[in-house]
């Protein structure tokens, strides 16, 4: 995209609508082209009568447009459809299609993967505000929760709507707190247990990487399902992962677990960047006291033995618990743990693993 494009969708974006969202986000962007400084878009209103009421904001929208640097004029035009839109008709859980060579989504320089080994360690928490940080920090960044049995992220960005398809082929990612988001969750109701074998698993994996336009992306990070079964097998062989995080806690049951994941990335030749040790330390609130719940010096001991750095050690922390539970990640704020997080995300852009 060029400069003027990138600019204009960042006006977009800053045009907050009634009951949330801006123009981008609610998906009412259509056919945005810039030739020679002329800015040309469509604004899809949900209805006719909207769309009418909207044309005092489309003006004002056309205007400062215009006015945007390296802009020779505007043209915003108001439009409404005129039935319901397609679903996407995916059938989600199919078998996996053949493809030539290896899974690489379109203007998405680099894959990272979240992995556990373990369920109930934190590791979707730790990818979701991790995304989040690293997006505040200027990063254009991408989240796949391909935990496709137990999908979390949904809840965890507040997101409940369904991906738009304009072609019921195609699906258009959602989008909150500046990062940008897929995952079964938003594809199904979210007391519908998944049931699925190998192949509709794989089959749902190559679906969410090849066919939503992820757009432009610094980074996609997936969230991992727990253990070292299809979804993992299928990432490793048949698409280019850039790196690996294993998250754990420093109790030697989920060390167990978290050992098999690095050999697992290792058969798989994904190359592992660090560890996170989650729920390092519970620091209590009232006393300061600090507490070793779960142990303490287990993840960097692995780390160690296995060469890697530690990237990050993270407390117990309830505040992190509560603003996932409410879909307003906890690096979104200014307090301890986000800047925790911010830490973890600089780190990663300085070494140049994001």
């Amino acid at each position: 995209m060029t400069q003027l494009s990138d600019a204009t969708m960042a006006l977009l974006k800053s045009f907050d609508l009634p009951g949330g969202g801006n123009l981008v986000s609610r998906d009412m962007i259509r056919a945005l082209s810039v030739e020679g400084g002329h800015v040309r878009f469509v604004i899809e209103a949900p209805n006719a009568e909207i769309a009418r009421q909207m044309e005092g904001f489309r003006a004002v929208v056309e205007a400062q447009v215009a006015q945007l640097p390296g802009a020779v004029s505007a043209a915003v035009v108001l439009s409404a459809p005129t039935q319901a839109p397609k679903a996407p008709s995916l059938k989600m859980g199919g078998h996996a299609k053949p493809q030539e060579g290896r899974m690489a989504p379109p203007g998405v320089k680099k894959l990272i993967a979240i992995g556990s080994g373990k369920g109930g360690v934190g590791k979707s928490t730790v990818s979701s505000n991790l995304a989040v940080a690293l997006a505040r920090a200027g990063k254009k960044v991408g989240l796949l929760d391909a935990d496709i049995h137990g999908p979390s992220q949904p809840r965890m960005f507040g997101v409940s709507k369904r991906p738009a398809s304009p072609d019921g082929k195609t699906i258009i990612p959602l989008e909150a707190h500046g990062v940008t988001l897929m995952s079964i969750g938003v594809m199904l109701p979210e007391d519908k247990a998944v049931v699925w074998r190998g192949p509709m698993l794989m089959g749902a994996l190559q679906q969410m990487l090849m066919q939503v336009e992820w757009g432009a992306l610094d980074v996609l990070l997936i969230d991992l399902p727990p253990g070292t079964g299809d979804v993992q097998l299928s990432l490793g062989q048949k698409s280019e992962v850039d790196g690996a995080i294993v998250v754990s806690t420093p109790q030697d049951v989920a060390l167990i677990d978290a050992k098999k994941a690095l050999d697992a990335f290792a058969t798989l030749n994904v190359p592992v960047l660090g560890m996170i040790e989650n729920m390092s330390v519970f620091v209590c609130p009232d006393c300061g006291r600090e507490s070793h719940i779960f142990g303490q010096g287990g993840v960097a001991a692995e780390a160690a033995r296995f060469n890697l750095p530690v990237l990050a050690q993270l407390p117990i922390d309830l505040d992190t618990r509560l603003a996932g539970d409410s879909g307003a990640p906890v690096a979104l704020g200014e307090g301890v743990m986000a800047q925790a997080y911010a830490k973890l995300a600089q780190d990663l852009i300085d070494a140049g693993q994001v």
